[in-house]
């Protein structure tokens, strides 16, 4: 990770506590968390499929989304969350001196379900990014 991205997330003028810093915060740590290829790809395939089924995939997505949800819980286990938590805890150390990165990773790191979740809805967004 380099301290640059995390400066130009700092510049972005976004709130703190906005699902679009959050996303991006968590999007930036998925490497560091195992999820098995197959498992992950099988699992996104029928988050796609509820999401299309609510509307235009395209739309702009919350935590609140029924199919952010639904990947979120197929894909939850512990040592998935440690992981997670760990990965956030080094961006952290990494955001020192910037505080609007360094509060919404506090929220993240404080909030685990909401951090799961932002998992999740990185993931979705990811993949949207790629069609």
């Amino acid at each position: 990770m380099s301290r640059s991205r995390l400066e130009e997330l700092e510049g972005a003028g976004l709130d703190a506590h906005s699902g679009e810093l959050l996303a991006v915060l968590t999007w930036l740590v998925l490497g560091d968390v195992h999820l098995d290829d197959a498992e992950r790809k099988a699992a996104l395939r029928r988050a796609m499929l509820v999401l299309a089924a609510g509307g235009d995939p395209h739309r702009e997505l919350d935590h609140d989304e029924v199919a952010v949800a639904r990947l979120a819980e197929e894909l939850d286990a512990p040592e998935r969350r440690a992981s997670l938590a760990a990965a956030l805890a080094g961006l952290a150390t990494e955001a020192d001196g910037l505080p609007t990165v360094s509060e919404a990773l506090a929220t993240l790191q404080g909030e685990p379900d909401l951090a799961w979740r932002t998992l999740a809805l990185a993931l979705i967004a990811d993949e949207l990014a790629d069609e």
